[in-house]
């Protein structure tokens, strides 16, 4: 295939068994871990976990991620499309609240492929970096229920500097609006999100300013009720890392972009404890469910 499905637009060729392009992935997927994952947002575990498959590769290069060995390294296990559908199944059948995709984008093909045209008892959930072409997320329509972008960055100078993607926000605020126009507002039922979308936006250190004028779109975009927003605190220093992002957000930090947040009338969705930033929060890739 000649892929054009990110904004990278790169073109590359990418065949069954051999990788191109920034994400450097083949077009048949490939994965680090499937698990029942208990930290995503409570609206997403429940009882047992959220049903998770960390695929590999990433079209970001975002130089604070966490998944790094998955994301920009060479960690995981190619799958056949047979082999995913299994694992939907066996993630299902372990009691899983929903399936989780984490960063799908570059396999759309294949997941689609997967889930064909069943009627899957948990809700799909596309969970993604934010950097997304509306034209692939419409190929999406009514097999995934629940997005779960991230809204990384409303300013480009920190999109270039940390992802290498100066116009993130162009299109991760285009793609929000997709998502949302498929799903519309958001729905619960016994405390479980079953359709909608929920905005994650990682609060960087240094970076306040930034995380305003995300908070600000969020605001101004979506009326209360429509959408969540999870205002994340767990930033972890990577190796190599110099400047203010050598440190972990402050408790000063973190309490502005609340007390943000909250005077911009966004009250639907989650904070977090400054102690979720620790590595042990980060599953294992060591293959295991796949």
């Amino acid at each position: 295939m000649i892929c054009r499905l990110c904004p990278r637009d790169c073109g590359a060729e990418r065949t069954e068994t051999k990788g191109g392009g920034v994400c450097r992935q083949p077009s048949l997927p490939v994965a680090a871990r499937a698990m029942l994952h208990q930290w995503e947002e409570p609206c997403l575990v429940g009882e047992h976990g959220a049903g998770t498959v960390f695929f590999s590769g990433c079209n970001l290069r975002c130089c604070f991620c966490q998944n790094k060995p998955i994301s920009q390294g060479d960690v995981g296990k190619p799958l056949t499309v047979e082999r995913l559908r299994e694992i939907f199944h066996e993630l299902i059948d372990q009691g899983a609240a929903c399936l989780d995709l984490v960063t799908p984008t570059h396999f759309t093909d294949a997941v689609l492929e997967a889930l064909g045209d069943e009627e899957w008892p948990v809700p799909v959930v596309w969970n993604c970096g934010g950097y997304e072409k509306p034209e692939t997320l419409r190929r999406l329509e009514g097999k995934v229920r629940v997005y779960l972008p991230d809204l990384k960055y409303a300013l480009p100078e920190p999109a270039r500097k940390y992802s290498a993607a100066a116009d993130y926000f162009d299109w991760a605020s285009r793609a929000i609006l997709e998502m949302f126009r498929q799903t519309g507002p958001y729905r619960m039922e016994n405390g479980l999100l079953k359709q909608g979308v929920l905005i994650r936006h990682l609060l960087l250190p240094g970076e306040l300013e930034n995380t305003r004028r995300v908070i600000d779109w969020v605001a101004e975009t979506f009326r209360p009720g429509e959408v969540l927003f999870s205002l994340m605190a767990q930033y972890t220093p990577q190796p190599g890392a110099v400047g203010s992002m050598a440190r972990h957000v402050t408790k000063a930090e973190y309490r502005a972009a609340v007390a943000y947040m909250e005077n911009c009338g966004i009250t639907d969705g989650y904070t977090q404890e400054r102690t979720s930033a620790k590595e042990e929060y980060t599953p294992d890739f060591d293959l295991r469910g796949l």
